[in-house]
């Protein structure tokens, strides 16, 4: 949780700062990135990103089948149910067929208390179309499945209120930013490492946010373990 000062930082950074800005931190170069390995500052970690123009040429949403089977194939629940399960504050009762009944979850992007299961989405934090510009177009359909279903890394799929994540849709932090200021250093944090996993590129506007927020992110630190 960042503190009342932190937050102040951010929002004062993305008030001030132009989009066009000039990167704080430059990108690592391979040596030092081979150095810091799989955990860096969240400001270097954007700079091991690379940065490539984005293209949407081809893309159809079934490209990246999902929800699939989940990580537990003998419980009958899909992954959307199993992260719901997984993020839960107070666990559902969980039914036939992995019907959930009750549950209570907290909502990070803006702030909200959630009962039930049916007001929340399961949010891909790097949207499968911003995916597919940024790389994942010339992956096989089975990498693009397990992309789509990732339960290796909590980061990797989010519940949050169906209003925040419809706002957000496609969009990269260029474009969207989650509306709760306490949300902002972690969104960044999760975004980076989510790209870092999956080797996938940044756009020149999306680099510029991301360095923005890391200039008010303090000591924030970036960790991720590459997909297999």
């Amino acid at each position: 949780m960042i503190t009342t000062l932190r937050r102040a930082a951010v929002a004062a950074v993305l008030t001030v700062l132009p989009l066009t800005m000039t990167a704080p931190v430059q990108a690592a170069s391979p040596v030092r990135a081979a150095v810091l390995g799989e955990s860096a500052p969240l400001g270097v970690a954007v700079g091991l990103l690379p940065v490539s123009d984005e293209s949407r040429e081809g893309y159809t949403r079934t490209k990246f089948r999902h929800w699939n089977a989940g990580a537990d194939l003998t419980d009958g629940c899909d992954t959307r149910r199993e992260v719901l399960i997984a993020e839960a504050m107070a666990a559902p009762a969980v039914g036939a067929r992995c019907a959930l009944t009750g549950g209570e979850w907290s909502s990070y992007y803006d702030e909200q208390h959630v009962v039930g299961a049916s007001g929340l989405d399961i949010d891909h934090m790097v949207p499968l179309a911003e995916a597919w510009d940024s790389g994942a177009s010339v992956w096989t359909a089975a990498r693009r499945e397990a992309y789509a279903n990732d339960q290796g890394a909590p980061a990797s799929l989010v519940a949050v209120t169906a209003r925040s994540n419809r706002s957000k849709a496609d969009k990269d932090p260029g474009e969207w930013l989650p509306p709760a200021a306490s949300a902002l250093c972690r969104y960044a944090v999760e975004w980076t490492s989510t790209k870092l996993r999956w080797g996938l590129a940044v756009d020149e506007e999306e680099q510029r946010r991301l360095f923005q927020l890391a200039a008010g992110c303090g000591d924030e630190t970036v960790s991720w373990t590459p997909a297999p």
